[in-house]
């Protein structure tokens, strides 16, 4: 459970840091198309990493592409969430989360930002149920994956979590949360 917490520790502060760092490095506006072939060329880049570090670099650079949509009332809205949350508090980031996947209802990373922070303030099942909405949209989001994972472990649902660290691992090999599954380092690379 120690690592648990230490994982979980200011996972929402230092993830929105380095978001928000990445994300101002990206141009503001892409074409949609772009991005898909980008983005699917990464999956592959991360899925074939040799290393830790390039699958780190890779998966900044997923991430980025993620919270940095071309759309450019999105993308500003999305930036908006994420300062939101380091600066404004939960209820405001909450309000504009929801307000962000009514009106995008087919943007990924906005039902994933409002499952992390659902999972921030321990509201697992509204979690759960956006976690699930974003893997309906992007399959490949091993960050659902991951964070689902963690709530099953932490409601003692080892069989889901371990159905979804593996998914998760299955994109990104290189995943911290895989230290939670000794029964899985045998077949995940270190």
């Amino acid at each position: 459970m120690h690592i648990l917490r230490k994982l979980t520790r200011g996972f929402g502060g230092v993830v929105l840091a380095l978001l928000l760092t990445v994300t101002a490095l990206l141009p503001a506006v892409a074409d949609e198309a772009t991005d898909r072939a980008a983005l699917d060329a990464l999956f592959v880049q991360l899925h074939d990493a040799p290393d830790a570090e390039t699958a780190g670099t890779i998966s900044d650079r997923i991430w980025a592409l993620w919270t940095n949509p071309s759309d450019p009332d999105l993308s500003l809205r999305m930036r908006d969430v994420l300062e939101a949350r380091m600066t404004r508090g939960v209820e405001t980031t909450l309000e504009l989360l929801n307000a962000l996947v009514t009106d995008y209802p087919d943007y990924a990373e906005g039902w994933n930002q409002r499952a992390t922070l659902y999972y921030v303030i321990g509201d697992f099942e509204a979690s759960i149920a956006d976690c699930a909405k974003v893997l309906e949209l992007e399959p490949r989001h091993y960050g659902a994956l991951a964070g689902r994972a963690m709530m099953y472990l932490q409601q003692e649902k080892r069989s889901l979590a371990l159905r979804d660290i593996r998914a998760a691992l299955e994109i990104h090999p290189f995943l911290n949360e895989r230290l939670l599954f000794p029964e899985l380092q045998e077949i995940t690379r270190t």
